[in-house]
């Protein structure tokens, strides 16, 4: 048994409510979390396997009740920061650009295309400004955990890729596909971004699995796909992912490396403004986020 203050790292799944059905997964409790930015997607659910804790949120709420635009990615992520996540797992389902990427197939993905125009992109503004780079927007230890556990569990997962975050609720059209695809783009989507983003600026460790549903509209059998073929490959991929969970956790959580992984320094050379420019209730808002600087 490992208790929760003897773990290097404690992880975090954000994603579909069908994620969180895990064998072994005990003390299970919903809880309630603040958040200065406003209300979360839903409660956190707490959990332990083998005596590790877990910490999981619905990106959407349970049952699927908020639109990718209408999601407080900064409540979310910063309710997660509160909860002591250090590793983040964003599972997503997505749209397939490409022939070799089937329905069924995770991609760990390893770099975005930030479409998105109607969201909140950082936790930081006016009164207290940061800059973090995003050249390389997840977290490399934490995809070899992910890329380990899906070989362990005979799940066929591509490592790397670049997903395409548009703004939705809308499909593409047949032009935009095309467009992405002229742009190497592999994956896409509509929930990633910003949330890379914030987890970045929060000091999380992030990587996203991503999830193939169906292809895209520029392939020509798009038109051929039905409802039901959708909802037996989503069902497939909520299968594969909670076995993927459930080998990933113990890696990441007895990763005695996870300390010092640079995403939990991001912002140590980010903050722009002053000490005493700073605006006192922009520092009080932003103490989980960025308390580590903050209070030096």
């Amino acid at each position: 048994m490992v208790s929760e203050a003897k773990q290097n790292s404690i992880l975090g799944i954000i994603g579909g409510s069908g994620v969180y059905d895990i064998d072994g997964l005990v003390n299970k409790r919903w809880v309630s979390v603040s958040s200065p930015f406003g209300a979360p997607s839903d409660q956190l659910l707490y959990g332990e396997l083998n005596g590790q804790q877990l910490v999981f949120l619905p990106r959407h709420g349970r049952g699927h009740k908020i639109p990718p635009s209408e999601i407080n990615f900064r409540a979310n992520l910063d309710a997660l920061k509160r909860a002591g996540v250090t590793d983040l797992i964003s599972v997503s389902a997505v749209g397939s650009l490409r022939e070799h990427l089937a329905p069924g197939m995770f991609v760990i993905v390893d770099q975005f295309i930030d479409r998105t125009f109607a969201r909140n992109k950082s936790f930081f503004g006016s009164g207290l400004v940061a800059h973090v780079s995003m050249a390389h927007p997840v977290c490399r230890r934490l995809g070899d955990h992910i890329e380990a556990a899906a070989k362990e569990a005979g799940i066929t997962a591509l490592r790397g890729g670049t997903y395409l975050v548009m703004e939705g609720p809308q499909f593409s059209s047949l032009a935009e596909s095309e467009l992405y695809r002229s742009w190497g783009c592999d994956v896409i989507g509509m929930t990633n971004m910003p949330e890379a983003k914030l987890a970045r600026e929060a000091e999380l460790c992030y990587a996203t699995v991503a999830m193939v549903t169906d292809y895209d509209c520029w392939h020509p059998d798009h038109d051929d796909v039905t409802v039901e073929q959708i909802i037996k490959v989503l069902v497939t991929n909520a299968d594969k992912a909670r076995a993927l969970v459930k080998r990933v956790a113990p890696k990441v959580i007895g990763d005695t490396e996870g300390g010092g992984c640079s995403c939990r320094t991001a912002l140590e050379y980010a903050l722009i403004t002053a000490p005493e420019a700073r605006d006192a209730a922009k520092v009080a808002q932003l103490d989980a986020v960025a308390g580590r600087v903050l209070k030096k």
